[in-house]
């Protein structure tokens, strides 16, 4: 694959709307799945970017979460369509940091961060691929 010169891309927002096994039996969105949500908006903000998680694996680069918050604020609901917005707040030499914040028409209903460190096939710390500094 051939990568961009560089990222140029820090923000996304996608769409997300809650499916009814993500809930409780009060339709209110489980806790454990913010952090697949998260997910969703680093996958579709290196989409923008030109990249894929396969193809950076593909050439021996791996990145793992080392560090995850989750702020909880208001409740989520079953079928309502949610704003996700992903922001690359920091990259060091082995490691991204992200930001998100799911709202719904605006309202903050939660607010997370992730650190991912950047480790080869066999889970060592290695330097982050120069196209994806900004």
């Amino acid at each position: 694959m051939e990568y961009p010169k560089n990222t140029t891309i820090d923000r996304c927002i996608v769409d997300i709307v809650p499916r009814y096994c993500e809930t409780d039996q009060a339709g209110v969105i489980h806790h454990s799945v913010y952090p697949v949500y998260f997910e969703i908006g680093r996958t579709e903000l290196l989409r923008m970017n030109g990249l894929a998680y396969k193809d950076l694996e593909r050439s021996g680069t791996f990145f793992v979460v080392a560090r995850l918050e989750v702020k909880y604020r208001r409740p989520a609901m079953y079928d309502e369509k949610l704003q996700l917005e992903t922001i690359c707040s920091n990259t060091t030499l082995a490691k991204v940091e992200h930001t998100y914040y799911l709202r719904r028409d605006g309202l903050l209903l939660a607010e997370g961060k992730t650190a991912l460190a950047c480790v080869d096939e066999k889970g060592v710390i290695k330097k982050i691929p120069d196209f994806m500094f900004s």
